[in-house]
């Protein structure tokens, strides 16, 4: 099949799509596929739209050794000769268009928020993952919790936040603030006091106009893959210091992950069946990850959905596939699939 691997874009989240756009790309290619990797926001200006699938991997190159660290936007919009006026680069749409399918490598906004799903719909284009509707819905962190909510699911107590309205809410510390609509724990904060609320509140509306303040959960801190409404194997995500922010997520070595996670079977079925919950309550119908922390009393609190989980070397979702027998480049076929079937 001729497949666009469509990564990159503006998000904070840049450098590790790039990085699960590659890896993708090269399994694709080892699977027979006639696959292009593509940046969705920088486009290809010289496309030969007949001969396009048959370019190879020059965009390989400059992701080698990417650092997975917070991109400089600005320098990125920079190499757009019409300033970057558009999220598609040029001829994105149209490369797009001639693909059997666009395997999704997006993280972030943008990318997962269901925008780049409702233009695709609109030219008919096929691609992988949940539409956009339910895209939406997952991406906001707020929204996600009122569903929650509604549906009977746990999840910490907390408010969302706008910026520029009065905070008249009682705070009861520690608390975690995060832009409503960020990823991979960009826009995240841990705050013990008011003073540490305040710094919290400020720098995670540098990342967007909305947040979510929430109980800090204490305990252990999971995560479960769920595709097609079936649950895979438990893993348990351990930081060596601080929390499972950006750093911890993609620098090497930071964080001991376990999988399948060492707790009894009744407590792993729990898990899987609240991941599940969160699936159905967020209208999803592909694949997505779901985040959950348990405390010492066993309590379980679901944090959020993430509709393209990272596919990078270290990622969570390609593990614990593994732990069922499903290896990476299978895993990539099983999800294209799922798109051709839609």
């Amino acid at each position: 099949m001729k497949i666009v691997v469509l990564a990159g874009g503006t998000s904070t989240e840049r450098d590790v799509s790039l990085v699960s756009g590659a890896k993708i790309y090269k399994a694709l290619k080892e699977n027979g596929h006639k696959a292009l990797l593509l940046d969705v926001f920088l486009g290809l200006e010289d496309a030969d739209l007949d001969t396009v699938f048959d370019r190879g991997d020059e965009l390989l190159g400059s992701i080698e050794g990417i650092k997975q660290d917070n991109p400089d936007i600005e320098a990125v919009k920079a190499l757009r000769k019409d300033g970057g006026k558009t999220f598609f680069g040029p001829n994105v749409l149209e490369i797009c268009r001639k693909a059997d399918v666009v395997f999704m490598a997006l993280h972030g906004e943008n990318g997962e928020n269901g925008k780049v799903q409702a233009a695709f719909d609109l030219h008919g284009i096929r691609y992988t993952g949940n539409d956009y509707v339910s895209s939406a819905l997952a991406m906001d962190k707020a929204l996600a919790k009122e569903l929650f909510a509604y549906h009977g699911i746990s999840t910490p107590v907390g408010f969302a936040l706008k910026k520029g309205e009065p905070d008249t809410h009682e705070v009861k510390y520690p608390v975690v603030v995060k832009v409503t609509d960020g990823g991979s724990s960009v826009g995240v904060y841990i705050a013990h006091n008011r003073e540490e609320y305040e710094k919290a509140k400020e720098g995670a509306f540098t990342y967007g106009n909305e947040l979510v303040v929430e109980q800090f959960i204490e305990g252990r801190e999971f995560s479960v893959g769920v595709i097609k409404g079936e649950a895979l194997p438990v893993i348990e995500i351990a930081p060596k210091e601080g929390f499972y922010d950006y750093k911890n997520k993609y620098q090497e070595g930071s964080t001991i992950e376990t999988c399948p996670a060492e707790i009894d079977a009744d407590t792993t079925k729990r898990m899987q069946q609240m991941a599940v919950d969160v699936f159905k309550a967020l209208r999803l119908t592909q694949y997505a990850r779901i985040d959950i922390m348990m405390n010492k009393d066993g309590e379980m609190f679901a944090l959020e959905a993430n509709t393209l989980p990272g596919m990078t070397p270290m990622s969570l979702m390609p593990q614990e596939a593994l732990a069922v027998g499903i290896n990476y480049n299978q895993l990539c076929e099983k999800l294209i699939n799922m798109a051709m079937d839609k």
